[in-house]
Parts: C-alpha cells; sequence; structure tokens
C-alpha cells in the first residue's frame, strides 16, 4: 500500500497536497458604510420615497428626439468605446494572469561547428578535430500554485475587470446625461430665441410710433431715443443666443461621435422644453450603493487590491516546479532522430527566495497601502454621492418654486403692459412708461426660460446623481460557471479554484454586507 501511495502521488505531489487550498493573504469582504435611512431634503414638488425608476429615465420626459439623440449616442460615443476597450483590456490581462495555471514549454532546435583546441589537456586527451553538432527538443516548467500566488492574481484580475464594466456604465450615466442636458439648452436656446425676436418686432413698432409721434411734434426726441434703446438692447441679445443654440448642437454631435456640424440642420427647427413628470421616484439612500457606477467601480478596486496583497505575500514562501526536457542532439545529421541521439531528464524543483533585503515586505507593505487608498477612495464615493443626491433634490425642488413666482410675474408683468399702452393711448401716462414695461417684460420672460430650462436640467442632474441610465443597456448579468484549472494533485486534493470565465459585462458587486475592507493580512483557507 505505501509503496502504491509513493507511485501515485509522488514527492512534489504531496508537498502540494499538503498546502491544498492555501491561499495566503487576506480574504476580501466587502465594506459596509453607513448611511441615512432617508433624505435629508423634504421630498416635496415632485420627488418621492418610493423605488427610483432609473433605468431609461429620459422617457420621462416624452420627447422622441431625446430618445433618438441618446441612443445614437450609446452606438457612437467615442469615450464610450475606449471604455469597452478598457474592459477587453482587462479581460486580456486575466488571461495572462490565469495562463501561469498551465505549464509553460519551449521548443528549440541549433546547428553549430567547432574545433576543440590542442593546447589544453583536454584537448590532448580528445578529438580535437573539427565537429559538427545537431541538437533540437522541448522543455517544460509547470510551477504548482501552492500558496496561491496565481488565484490571488486571479482573483485581481477578476476584480479589475468588473471595475472596467463598472466603469462603462459610469461613461453611459454621465453620457446619458450630457446628451439630455445639451438637449435642452438646444431647446431653451431656441425658446429664448423666439421671445427675443418678438420682442423685437414689438419693440420695432414702438419706434415706428415713437418716430411718428416726434415728427408730428406730439413726443419728444427723447422718447424715440429709449425706444431706440430698447430696441437696440434686445437685438444684441441674438447673436449670443442663436451661438448657443449652434454650440448645443455642435456638442451633440459629438456626443454622438459624429463631426460638429452634421446636426445642425437637422435641429434647427425649434421645439419646446421638455417637460417634467408630475413625480419622481428617488428611492432612499441605500438605493445608491447598488446603483451607482463610480461606488461599486471602487468597491471592486478595493477587492483588486486586498488580492493583490496576497499575491505580494506569496513572495514569502517558497515556489514549487515540474520541469522536464527531452530532446535529440548528434554530431552527425543522418543519426540527429536516431534512439541513441535521445536525451532527457524529469524533476521537481522549488526556488525559495529567503533573503531580499527587506525587498518583499516592503512590497507587501505597498500593496496594503494601496488597499488603504482603494478603501478611503470607496468612502470619498459614498459621500460624494450623498452629497450629489442631496443637493440635486434641493436645487430641484427650489426651482420649481422659483418658476412658479416667474410665471406668476410675467403673466402680471404681460397685464402691466397691455395697461401701460391703453393708458398711453389715452393720454393717462406717459411713453417712458411703456417701455420699461416691455423692456421688464422681456426680462422677465427670458427668466422664465432659464428657470423652466434649470428644472429639467436639475432633473437630469437628480437623475445623474442617482446613477440611473446604465441598467437597460449593460445590465447585470448572472455569474458565469466556474472553470476547472489544471492541477498536478488528485482531484480530492485539488485546491479551491477561483472563479473564471468572463461575461461580456461581469455582473457588478451587490450591495456590500460586512464592515471591515478586509481581514487581517494571513493565511486564508
Amino acid at each position: 500500500m505505501r509503496s502504491l501511495i509513493r507511485r501515485s502521488v509522488p514527492l512534489p505531489m504531496s508537498l502540494a497536497a499538503v498546502f491544498a487550498g492555501c491561499t495566503v493573504g487576506p480574504n476580501y469582504a466587502p465594506p459596509m458604510p453607513e448611511v441615512p435611512a432617508s433624505w435629508q431634503q423634504t421630498l416635496a414638488g415632485g420627488p418621492s420615497s418610493a423605488s427610483a425608476e432609473a433605468a431609461r429615465w429620459w422617457t420621462t420626459l416624452n420627447d422622441p428626439k431625446l430618445n433618438e439623440l441618446i441612443d445614437r449616442a450609446v452606438a457612437g460615443n467615442l469615450d464610450l468605446r475606449a471604455a469597452r476597450a478598457r474592459l477587453r483590456e482587462a479581460r486580456a490581462q486575466r488571461g495572462v494572469v490565469a495562463a501561469d495555471f498551465w505549464p509553460s514549454a519551449d521548443a528549440s532546435g541549433s546547428y553549430s561547428r567547432g574545433r576543440n583546441s590542442a593546447s589544453t589537456s583536454q584537448g590532448r586527451f580528445s578529438n580535437f578535430g573539427e565537429y559538427d553538432n545537431f541538437q533540437t527538443g522541448f522543455d517544460a516548467t509547470w510551477e504548482l500554485d501552492v500558496f496561491g500566488r496565481t488565484r490571488r492574481g486571479v482573483e485581481a484580475a477578476e476584480a479589475e475587470i468588473a471595475s472596467a464594466a463598472e466603469n462603462i456604465r459610469d461613461v453611459l450615466v454621465s453620457l446619458t446625461a450630457e446628451v439630455a442636458a445639451n438637449y435642452v439648452d438646444l431647446r431653451s436656446s431656441q425658446r429664448r430665441l423666439e421671445i427675443a425676436s418678438n420682442n423685437v418686432r414689438v419693440q420695432q413698432s414702438t419706434v415706428e410710433l415713437a418716430e411718428s409721434r416726434f415728427k408730428a411734434g406730439i413726443a419728444s426726441e427723447l422718447d424715440l431715443a429709449r425706444a431706440r434703446s430698447n430696441l437696440a438692447s434686445t437685438q444684441a441679445q441674438i447673436p449670443s443666443i442663436r451661438a448657443a443654440v449652434d454650440q448645443s448642437a455642435r456638442r451633440l454631435a459629438v456626443l454622438s461621435g459624429r463631426n460638429p456640424g452634421d446636426l445642425l440642420a437637422e435641429l434647427s427647427e425649434a421645439r419646446p422644453i421638455p417637460p417634467i413628470p408630475p413625480s419622481v421616484p428617488v428611492g432612499l439612500p441605500s438605493d445608491l450603493l447598488r446603483r451607482r457606477p463610480d461606488i461599486r467601480r471602487a468597491e471592486r478596486d478595493i477587492a483588486a487590491a486586498t488580492a493583490r496583497i496576497g499575491v505580494a505575500t506569496a513572495d514569502l514562501f517558497p515556489r514549487f516546479s515540474l520541469t522536464g526536457q527531452f530532446g535529440f542532439a548528434s554530431s552527425e545529421v543522418g543519426e540527429w532522430f536516431d534512439s541513441p541521439a535521445r536525451f532527457w531528464s524529469f524533476g521537481p524543483a522549488v526556488r525559495w527566495n529567503f533573503f531580499s533585503a527587506g525587498r518583499v515586505r516592503s512590497n507587501i507593505a505597498v500593496q496594503e497601502a494601496r488597499a488603504d487608498q482603494a478603501t478611503i477612495r470607496y468612502q470619498q464615493a459614498v459621500l460624494t454621492a450623498l452629497e450629489d443626491a442631496e443637493n440635486s433634490l434641493t436645487n430641484y425642488a427650489r426651482e420649481q418654486t422659483r418658476r412658479t413666482s416667474l410665471a406668476e410675474s410675467v403673466a402680471a408683468e404681460q397685464r402691466a403692459v397691455d395697461l401701460a399702452n391703453e393708458l398711453f393711448t389715452k393720454g393717462l401716462t406717459d411713453f417712458l412708461s411703456v417701455l420699461d414695461s416691455q423692456r421688464q417684460l422681456y426680462a422677465l420672460q427670458d427668466q422664465l426660460v432659464v428657470s423652466e430650462r434649470q428644472v429639467t436640467t436639475n432633473l437630469i442632474s437628480l437623475y445623474k446623481a442617482l446613477g440611473g441610465g446604465w441598467e437597460a443597456i449593460y445590465p447585470d448579468t448572472p455569474p458565469p460557471p466556474e472553470p476547472r484549472f489544471p492541477s498536478p494533485l488528485p482531484d480530492a486534493l485539488a485546491p479551491r479554484e477561483p472563479r473564471g470565465q468572463d461575461s461580456e459585462i461581469p455582473p457588478g458587486p451587490s450591495a456590500p454586507a460586512a464592515s471591515p475592507a478586509a481581514e487581517q493580512p494571513g493565511t486564508g483557507r
């Protein structure tokens, strides 16, 4: 029985069996930050604590053109393409790391012709004539992952894949919000241009009236000068508003991966600012942890940094490997592949860098410090997300109140203009009252459009702060099946292998459920 065990499990396999399942370094545990149970901002004026429906939030604005522009941007945006390329890079890098589970083999071949010196002691007692040497063969090395160095490396690589996938989602959140914000800017600028043009026509009529009254000697030149000043002031606003329209159209084209001028003609027709929905479900603060891609990415960065501590810790321990060599060598080309020309060797090897002047432990300290930095960045990402959401809720509610007041002011000022014109016609007020009313009405109408734009923009910022805009485009996928890596051990003794095959978009982390970022460094089993 003892000899049978020796034949079935040789020495290196026995050593690996002793350390089977031994993976050095800290085992990762997700952080669990403290978040408020509810929002500090009173949910009035639209927001509600119902579960947020932010997957395709832009559809709540009921604007088909906006939906079309966002679809184009998702298909052609260059930042999104670069993020996808980074995901492919991360997946390829995992393949580089996981290759260490397998043996490496090299093939070689050579020919040389030489002559031994007859003046050396070796040459005096050997054939010192010219000779040929033909040699070919291959050698292989298989390093056993006894202490989990490769497993920790794969663990870090998989976390980096998930981080790269979260980066795609983060780009999507920013992209959809930026497209919507620029579209709202475009429509609001077109509305401001329409108001300015209407006021120019009204003020042009006022100038003509002032000119006729001045020529008839009924009005003074001062009234004419003030009417012309009002007209010129309004006309001066139009070029900058037209420039804003063109800038928004160019930005939308670039966001879609097209030349800046491609959408100028398509978006030239004025349309109203997209209306906001009557109710906006925002959910709870804890929902940010599972929805915001920047928080999810920061959490995966902690996992990757924690795994790299294990990679560094494995350098404290010896490395076991199996090496082999096989080939043919001959001095005659005709005998090159004959049986006597064969040579081979096989055996275990161990290498232990037991002294490195502190390099290994310093590297462990470096990786631990980087894991601490990743944890701090995660905490900062959570606080920033809460700040963004609270500010967006406040801005959205406050701007709606301001818009209501401006709408009432515009209605009152329109009545004032009508009364001023009526009283002026009857000779009961001076021309200055008419000019002041017109100027004030235009200013208030412009402010109202700006406020309407700001309300919708604040809603867009709120959805961005909630992390909406990626679920319907790059949803989480179910965990992939675990592969089996080759092992020199029998199945019963083989160590537990890490997760493997990557999906196109790996699943993001679930809501964190443990408080420490990582266990104390040591040996995880």
